[in-house]
């Protein structure tokens, strides 16, 4: 999936919503997200988020980053969440994947960035994420720019539990 550019660190990266024409490029950029969590990304599931970051009234947002010839080169999918506790809304930063062989280069900065500056235009009150433990490089570029908490993240299969079941 490398995508190779004549020039693989531009003087400044843009960065915005991505063009319907962009689709080939976000399809081969999430796959290869998918691909490093180990996650299959049939046609149907890419098509269906596709639509969701298409369609402005879905809460799912993305945003490109575009090298010095205007082609995709990174993702940030995006969305609002409510912070009941206090009070606020927050952003949320469901994914962010740019292509391997321009990381280094400042493309992740450049979304987090953006991504920093439509939190501060909306209100929110934060920017979360979640990565895996062993996502080293990247979570040495969030320790840069982020604060990591100390909550642990649990997931529950939809029906798991039973009314009759007995908490200790």
């Amino acid at each position: 999936m490398p995508y190779l550019t004549s020039d693989p660190a531009p003087a400044s990266w843009t960065v915005g919503p991505p063009e319907p024409a962009d689709f080939p490029r976000w399809r081969a950029l999430y796959q290869g997200y998918a691909d490093f969590y180990g996650t299959d990304m049939p046609d149907e599931r890419a098509e269906r988020v596709w639509s969701w970051i298409q369609d402005p009234g879905h809460e799912v947002n993305c945003l490109v980053v575009r090298d010095a010839h205007g082609n995709p080169v990174g993702l940030a999918h995006y969305r609002p969440f409510a912070r009941p506790l206090t009070g606020t809304t927050g952003g949320f930063l469901d994914d962010l994947f740019v292509d391997p062989s321009l990381r280094g280069h400042g493309a992740a900065d450049a979304l987090l960035a953006r991504l920093g500056e439509l939190a501060a235009e909306r209100g929110w009150s934060v920017v979360r994420w979640i990565t895996r433990d062993d996502n080293y490089r990247a979570r040495a570029k969030y320790d840069q720019v982020s604060q990591r908490t100390a909550w642990v993240t649990y997931d529950m299969a939809p029906a798991a539990v039973s009314p009759d079941m007995t908490f200790l």
